[in-house]
């Protein structure tokens, strides 16, 4: 048993019977669940706009190269530049060396998930840069010292009392501040680093192939200003995240809004060509987009879990997971948890110490029924488990368990026995 299955156990154990904690995320998970219910009626068919977005992303996905090229070309064209990152390390080597080289200072950045990756918030307060979250949830982790629980939501345990009693430590605020209250501090607060900042980061929900753009969609004004205000804008993007034309974000965007948060559309939707030119008065001076491959390619070699890279990074199976539900984000010990975080972990973290994560799933199938690209969730959980097995990544013990079931299911007469 590894020590990262010794970890989850322990904080499964520990949060699946803990009520508060269940009750949480049942009124959080059921407030988003009664927003997507409603957010669905836009489309007229969508299980149609599922299968176009499905069939998109599985062209892609399986000729991954060419569109990757065709992006830096189009790209680099409009006057910024690509810098590919194979491991970790690249993508952090490379990201200072932008820093070092600007004399950069101050850092905002948008939520992106793969930054979480890359460590990226540690790695920079270890070189004394100052680095602030924009997002309002990311920021809430961010001072409270912990990492994102959800993939859209990164706060969704605290509640309301636990950020007011946070901010009334960290800031001083009155005691029982309201929501609202303490959100217009955070943008008070906020707006100074935006016009502070030498350096933004977002990442990119969609990287567009034939224009060389980068589709951003958020609902807090903070990824344009991430990218309006300092002179320098750094993109960190899985290579996974592209989409073959600017007319398939028609498609995308209400699709990745209505599953993440039930909207027909998210307030800001930005698509970004490059740095700015002449005659444009604000947008970065330089912009850079890192592509991340960490294992991605990995992946790729698994004819069936390849699909797992089609997630458009809506939340929506976590949602749906009961085994999510019950024990919560960090019990994973992974940055991407629930249903798609078990599939695709094991083959980002190492599949010797982390496959246990693709048996921890009831194989309801509800991660596969709600996902808007179509990904069969629960089957790819089944593939991995079979590789795992094949590796021979278990304990011995289980393994004449399993034998010793296999036999008294084949032999009716030791079950007469019984």
């Amino acid at each position: 048993m590894t020590q990262a299955y010794r970890t989850f156990l322990k904080e499964s154990d520990r949060k699946a019977f803990d009520p508060e904690h269940r009750k949480r995320l049942d009124h959080n998970i059921g407030v988003y669940d009664r927003a997507v219910a409603r957010g669905k009626a836009q489309f007229s068919d969508l299980d149609l706009a599922r299968k176009r977005a499905a069939n998109l992303k599985h062209k892609v996905i399986n000729k991954l190269d060419g569109y990757l090229n065709e992006f830096a070309r189009n790209f680099e064209k409009r006057g910024g530049k690509v810098i590919w990152a194979p491991g970790e390390k690249d993508a952090q080597k490379e990201i200072m060396n932008i820093v070092r080289s600007s004399k950069a200072k101050v850092i905002v950045k948008q939520k992106t998930m793969v930054s979480e990756e890359l460590e990226l918030n540690e790695l920079l307060e270890k070189n004394r840069k100052e680095v602030f979250e924009t997002d309002l949830g990311e920021y809430i982790v961010q001072v409270a010292g912990e990492k994102p629980y959800h993939i859209l939501t990164p706060a969704m345990h605290k509640s309301k009392e636990d950020v007011a009693n946070l901010f009334a430590e960290k800031f001083g605020l009155p005691e029982g501040s309201s929501p609202e209250e303490i959100t217009a501090f955070v943008r008070e607060q906020l707006r100074n680093e935006f016009i502070r900042a030498d350096i933004g980061i977002t990442g990119a929900n969609f990287l567009v192939a034939d224009s060389g753009a980068v589709g951003l969609t958020e609902n807090e004004g903070n990824g344009l200003l991430s990218i309006g205000y300092p002179k320098i804008h750094i993109v960190v993007a899985g290579i996974e995240k592209i989409i073959p034309a600017l007319e398939d974000l028609d498609l995308f965007f209400p699709l990745l809004s209505t599953h993440a948060t039930g909207q027909y559309l998210s307030a800001y939707n930005n698509i970004v060509f490059g740095p700015r030119t002449g005659n444009e008065p604000d947008g970065p001076e330089e912009m850079y987009v890192v592509l991340i491959d960490n294992h991605r390619t990995e992946v790729l070699r698994y004819k069936e879990q390849r699909k797992a890279l089609s997630c458009i990074r809506c939340g929506a199976c976590l949602n749906a997971c009961p085994v999510y539900r019950s024990v919560g984000g960090y019990a994973y010990g992974a940055v991407y948890s629930g249903p798609v975080g078990s599939v695709i972990s094991p083959h980002y973290k190492g599949f010797k110490e982390y496959n246990h994560l693709s048996f921890a799933s009831s194989l309801c199938g509800s991660c596969t029924s709600v996902c808007p690209v179509m990904i069969p969730l629960h089957e790819l959980l089944l593939h991995n488990r079979r590789d795992s097995v094949m590796k021979k990544y278990y304990k011995y013990s289980w393994k004449q368990v399993i034998s010793a079931w296999k036999y008294v299911m084949l032999h009716r007469w030791v079950l007469d026995k019984t």
